[in-house]
């Protein structure tokens, strides 16, 4: 059926018609790349591509495991066992924003944990990465863990994305925060969807990237971006 303000044009008219019609579709058109260029503005980019300048470690003895390659972020060489975990994070703090990145993690399960995540809203405690996690690796996709404090949030619906994760290859990952709520996508499909009840949660931190102690496995990391709401 068409609508009513195609059939109040006269039907003698057809191209006439058919030139409003598509007038507006491209300004329709025009419109959403207006507004997605006005988003993609606000991007800021963490990552220069060549060094870690704006980042450090919590530890600074573990500044030697992380390093810049092919414009990436790594830590790990997927040959010896990662003896700890180690957190590469930014000197900048960040309360409501949209987060994107690129990553890969890969390893040999046989050897151990093999796991990474990103940090988010995270404070320095007493030498310890503490706030919110967005897990990456498997039996944790998609997971919202609070490192050192109160474990794992929500667990990750794999519903959708089992059928598009590539599990040793690049991922996407966005995190969405504002207020109080808590969003956390892969490969564009929603993992995770959180509400903070408690108060006394911080709402502003660092963000940060992570490898956990256990396997031999490496984690990369690019294209990292930030969007302040």
């Amino acid at each position: 059926m068409k609508s009513n303000w195609i059939r109040v044009l006269p039907r003698a008219n057809v191209a006439k018609r058919w030139l409003v019609i598509a007038f507006i579709l491209v300004s329709q058109v025009f419109c959403g790349v207006l507004a997605f260029a006005q988003l993609s503005g606000k991007a800021e980019s963490l990552f220069d591509g060549k060094t870690l300048t704006g980042w450090k470690t919590v530890d600074p003895a573990d500044a030697n495991l992380w390093s810049v390659k092919d414009s990436v972020i790594q830590s790990g060489d997927g040959v010896k066992k990662i003896p700890a975990n180690t957190y590469l994070y930014t000197l900048k703090e960040y309360g409501d924003f949209e987060f994107r990145c690129l990553f890969r993690l890969s390893g040999d399960p046989s050897t151990g944990m093999i796991n990474s995540g990103i940090q988010y809203r995270s404070l320095i405690e007493g030498g310890k990465m503490v706030g919110y996690q967005a897990d990456i690796g498997n039996g944790y996709w998609g997971d919202l863990y609070d490192e050192h404090r109160r474990e794992k949030l929500v667990s990750g619906d794999l519903r959708i994305l089992k059928r598009i994760l590539k599990e040793d290859g690049w991922n996407s990952y966005i995190i969405r925060c504002k207020g109080n709520h808590h969003e956390l996508y892969i490969n564009g499909v929603k993992t995770c969807d959180y509400t903070e009840q408690d108060s006394k949660i911080p709402a502003k931190g660092v963000i940060a990237v992570q490898i956990h102690a256990g396997g031999v496995a490496q984690v990369e990391f690019r294209d990292l971006t930030i969007s302040e709401l």
